[in-house]
Order: structure tokens, then sequence, then C-alpha cells
């Protein structure tokens, strides 16, 4: 994977939250997941049926009203030379690239309008229109407030702790968490809410329908990223190759629920199941990476997921 050097970094889709001096690299460091490293992150997704690590967090929608960050400093960053070898940067490109692919494939898929929505970098806390949030529930996306969210210090426990060192994998995490903001422009998202009020029973199958269908959108946007521009023609990815497309299947592999209950030391419980095994996740990346087309990842359909 390389991204093109030439590239505008368009840091307005950025919310920055980290505090003051909020760039230098998006460095690693601060608290750990769940505050108690690899055994939080389990905890995180094993009790939360809609749970937000890695997915959608919809805490009823109460939070208070997001309070913008200071892009001053990221802004900056990516402003200068070799921006492309910062983290942060490099994060805020992933999110250009994902909503200029969104821009015309939401229009062309499904009929409607593209409308953006905001990454939010934050460090340890951070107060969402879903309730407040820490690090442990890792990247997720607010439906409340349509942002996506992400602690950067997530890569390191995805690499360090889940063993996911690829470097694809974060733009598989960005475009799996635009997936959700997908579902929740088309309905999606909603109508699955009502389902589950409707049928209770079903919560963690529509859960795992809806986390694999955001699986499959990041795919689909892996296989169309290098048409990607920066507004001004320039393009962001220069080369999207097969071991990058592998990274993001060796990251969906990680993160399956069964993987995560067997690293947890339990019995794998399909009960207990909301993003879906990982040959489901792996299987459904695939898929939209195959096909290219956001159409063909109807994992609702008859059949769809078993």
């Amino acid at each position: 994977m390389e991204l093109n050097e030439n590239a505008r970094v368009d840091t307005s889709q950025i919310d920055d939250r980290r505090g003051s001096g909020g760039g230098g690299g998006g460095g690693i460091g601060g608290l750990p997941i769940g505050g108690g490293g690899i055994t939080g992150i389990i905890i995180t997704v094993l009790l939360a049926v809609v749970g937000g690590y890695f997915g959608i967090n919809q805490a009823g929608g109460t939070g208070s009203a997001p309070q913008a960050g200071d892009n001053t400093s990221l802004s900056q960053e990516c402003s200068a030379e070799n921006a492309v070898q910062q983290l942060d940067c490099r994060n805020v490109l992933y999110v250009n690239s994902i909503q200029d692919y969104w821009t015309d494939a939401m229009q062309t898929a499904f009929g409607d309008p593209y409308k953006p929505a905001t990454t939010v970098l934050f460090s340890q806390r951070v107060s969402t229109g879903c309730g407040a949030a820490d690090s442990g529930v890792g990247p997720f996306y607010c439906p409340a407030d349509d942002r996506v969210y992400i602690d950067l210090t997530f890569y390191r426990q995805l690499a360090d702790q889940l063993g996911a060192p690829g470097e694809f994998a974060q733009p598989y995490v960005l475009a799996h968490e635009y997936g959700h903001h997908i579902q929740d422009l088309t309905g999606t998202e909603a109508n699955m809410r009502r389902q589950q009020q409707r049928d209770p029973g079903q919560a963690n199958v529509l859960s795992v329908k809806l986390e694999l269908q955001a699986d499959c959108y990041a795919g689909v946007w892996a296989k169309n990223a290098t048409g990607t521009d920066d507004g001004s023609g320039q393009k962001i990815f220069t080369s999207i190759t097969d071991q990058d497309i592998q990274e993001g299947l060796d990251t969906a592999a990680k993160i399956g629920d069964d993987a995560l209950q067997r690293r947890s030391g339990g019995t794998v419980n399909p009960a207990e199941f909301t993003h879906g095994t990982s040959a489901q996740r792996q299987q459904w990346f695939r898929a939209g990476h195959e096909s290219g087309d956001p159409k063909s990842c109807d994992t609702f359909k008859a059949g769809a997921v078993s």
C-alpha cells in the first residue's frame, strides 16, 4: 500500500479532540484499552450486545452535544512535507479516500446523496451523542451524531495484543466504521434496531448481520480505493496490493467473535456472538472486495448468513 505524497490531506473531515498539541504524529501511548489491556478488550466485546468495539455504539442516543476540538496542530502537521509519514495524517487520508468513494457510490448504489461524517480523534475519553466513551470500546460509529470515533492508540493494541500488525488494518478499521455510516444513511441500522425490538431473541443474530455488512462495505471500498482522489485530481493511493488485502483479511480473522472468545480462555459460545466469526468476517470482506459493488453486501437477505 502506497499513499500519494502529493495528495492534499483534508483535515476538515476530522475533529481532533486529543487536547493541546493534538498532532505529534498521533503518538502511540496512553491508557491501555479498557484500563486492562487485552482482558478489557475481550470483556467489552463479549458482554456488549451492541458494542462499541470496532462497531456501532447505540447507547440510547442520550449523550451531550459534541464539543469541537482544535484542528490547528493537526492541520499544520498534515500540510508539511512528508505528512504521509505521520500516523494521524495517514489516517486522515484514509478517511478522505473512504468519503470520496462513497460520495459517488452512495448515489449510484442506493439512489441517495452521501452526507459526510466527521471522524473524531480522541485520547482516553470522549463525549459523544451516544454517551460518554473511553478507549476501551475501541473505534465506533455513533448514529446519534453521525461521527466515527477512534483513539489511535487502538492500532497498537490491534498489533501487539490481537496480532494484527499490518498497516492495512488501519484503513480497514475506518472503512468498517464508515460502513456503519452508510447503514445509518440508508436506514438499515434503524430498521435492524426495530427488528431487534420486535424479536429480542434474534438481537445478536441481527447485530452480526449488521457488522458483517459493514465488513463487506469495507471490502468494497478497498476494491475502489485506488480510484479515489483528494478533490484536485491527485490520487490518494498509488497502489493497494494483494498483500494489503491479505492484511485486511488477517485483521478480520483476529477480531472474529470466536477468535476473541478463545483468546479470553473461554469456550466458544455462538449465542454471544455480536460481530460474526473470523470466517464470516473474512468471507464478507472478501465478498465486498471481489465484487466492488455495495449492492452485493445484503447480509440481511434470507440465507446470506448462517
